[in-house]
């Protein structure tokens, strides 16, 4: 009786202990690493068509990798136009449900570049071909962020699903030529805090130029304030055959720069080819000019007497002769960069509050009145200025 007792007891003892294993499991799971994923193949990928001009979106659905328990998952989608997705894109937005639904604008934008890179031209499109589609599932926190974001252990690709028929229509927008370019380099410390800012010629939607010191470590020019890869370097430009100091101009790091260091007029004209900008860049004499009421010669463009000193350094200033006349009314202290084939006025600028301002692309600028004998100084660096 006490063998048949002590048996009973000895089960149920074992029979807890399994419990509470169970138990421990279920409340302390353990994160597994998938060994598959799996990205539904849609109804309408074989024989149905998918016209992603007129549609909002491409609909997929995927099933949970096994992680050993449910975990918020989130799943991002690469297209291709090619079925080893060496070209493929990585669409921009990411989910958290197993239902994607991924925007049709985004992905025939992303198709569009790819086609173009294989050859296509924007003549060619609307296309109809074959679309290539992945997904990829990886586990995060609470918090949102990638469980092992350094080593991506349980991150998992699914398979390759193709949509057979996809209508392309061109997705792209029109290549437009930049409002802004934005030049740095050493005069500036490399910074896009404080970039000089180009000029439109007035009358021009393409021609931009400015005063810009390059030395051996040369410039760089964007039309952003910022590093973002589209900075163009000496490779970026054509030097124009018709340059007056081109032949100083040299690659240096990638850089534009200058085996004689100093001063240059710089003017950039850009043009749309294809789906590029292609930026002719022309290197003058820096030439600076006074014209009007306050010379001897009055409106006459290009007066030897007229030109202002260069200076020698970065910082240095730009000094004009001084004012043979007294200036008053209209005709004012007028100055400008000659650019050729351009009228003078169109490339014109005045100092205000001891700032320089470019006319650029707009109307006539305020007068400002001078006195015999008095000099205009200029720190094209810095764009400040001043009469005295």
């Amino acid at each position: 009786m006490k063998n048949i007792l002590k048996s009973t007891l000895l089960l149920m003892c074992g029979a807890f202990i399994l419990a509470s294993c169970a138990d421990d499991n279920d409340s302390n799971p353990v994160l597994q690493k998938p060994t598959s994923f799996v990205l539904n193949t849609p109804a309408l990928a074989t024989n149905g068509t998918y016209d992603l001009a007129n549609s909002t979106s491409v609909e997929l659905t995927c099933t949970q990798p096994n992680y050993g328990f449910p975990i918020t998952t989130n799943y991002t989608i690469e297209v291709a136009t090619k079925a080893d997705m060496s070209n493929a894109t990585k669409m921009s937005t990411s989910f958290k449900t197993a239902k994607i639904d991924v925007d049709a604008a985004e992905m025939a934008a992303a198709l569009t570049e790819q086609a173009l890179k294989d050859g296509k031209t924007e003549a060619d499109f609307p296309i109809d071909i074959p679309v290539y589609i992945r997904a990829k599932a990886t586990p995060i926190t609470a918090m949102g962020s990638e469980i092992d974001s350094l080593n991506h252990s349980y991150a998992i690709e699914s398979n390759v699903i193709t949509l057979k028929h996809v209508h392309l229509a061109f997705s792209l927008p029109p290549v437009n030529l930049p409002e802004h370019i934005y030049i740095t380099g050493n005069f500036n410390n490399w910074s896009w805090d404080n970039p000089l800012d180009m000029v439109m010629v007035n009358g021009s939607t393409h021609v931009y130029w400015h005063l810009v010191y390059i030395d051996d470590s040369g410039i760089k020019f964007n039309t952003t304030k910022k590093w973002d890869g589209n900075e163009k370097g000496f490779a970026g430009i054509t030097v124009n055959a018709s340059s007056e100091l081109g032949s100083e101009i040299k690659s240096h790091d990638g850089n534009i720069a200058s085996s004689n260091p100093g001063w240059y007029l710089m003017i950039v004209d850009a043009k749309v080819e294809g789906r590029d900008i292609k930026y002719d860049v022309t290197f003058n004499k820096p030439q600076v000019y006074l014209i009007g009421t306050a010379t001897s010669g009055d409106w006459t463009e290009n007066q030897a007497d007229q030109l202002f000193t260069v200076p020698t350094t970065k910082e240095g200033q730009f000094v004009s002769p001084a004012f043979a006349k007294n200036t008053t009314g209209d005709g004012g202290l007028r100055a400008y960069v000659k650019l050729p084939g351009t009228d003078w006025w169109k490339t014109e600028f005045m100092v205000f509050d001891k700032q320089i301002k470019y006319r650029g692309t707009g109307g006539d600028q305020e007068r400002i009145n001078a006195t015999a004998g008095q000099k205009l100084y200029l720190n094209f660096g810095n764009e400040t200025g001043e009469i005295k």
